[in-house]
């Protein structure tokens, strides 16, 4: 389990510096772009636009989605670039935990003054 935080701590302290140098107010690909980049910079093993499979609860498969970034090949990181995280976005990300399988995910979103970043455990 130190494992997983210890990337967490990781990818919440890269997102926070790309949130100090480019601040809001970009489109959310750029920010994805610059966690990539700094991300392998910092010798962490991260994908970007990942196709994900989509299991039903007896293991069929379902189709796909496209992950914003895995990092790691556990953590997936869903970022925004909106005025706040709602709702809907935690739902989202906790809709692609279960269905994927993957067991923690992170919400970042660079559009807000404030940095915001929360960790879910499926």
């Amino acid at each position: 389990m130190s494992d997983i935080l210890s990337l967490c701590e990781i990818v919440r302290n890269t997102a926070y510096s790309i949130h100090l140098y480019h601040a809001h107010g970009h489109l959310e690909k750029v920010y994805e772009n610059a966690m990539v980049n700094r991300l392998q910079k910092a010798g962490v093993e991260v994908q970007q636009q990942v196709p994900l499979t989509v299991y039903d609860e007896d293991g069929t498969v379902l189709g796909n989605y496209v992950a914003d970034l895995l990092v790691g090949g556990c953590l997936l990181v869903e970022l925004k670039a909106c005025k706040s995280i709602a709702d809907e976005h935690i739902a989202q990300l906790l809709g692609y935990l279960r269905a994927s399988r993957i067991g923690h995910g992170m919400l970042i979103n660079f559009g807000s003054f404030k940095f915001e970043a929360r960790k879910f455990v499926f």
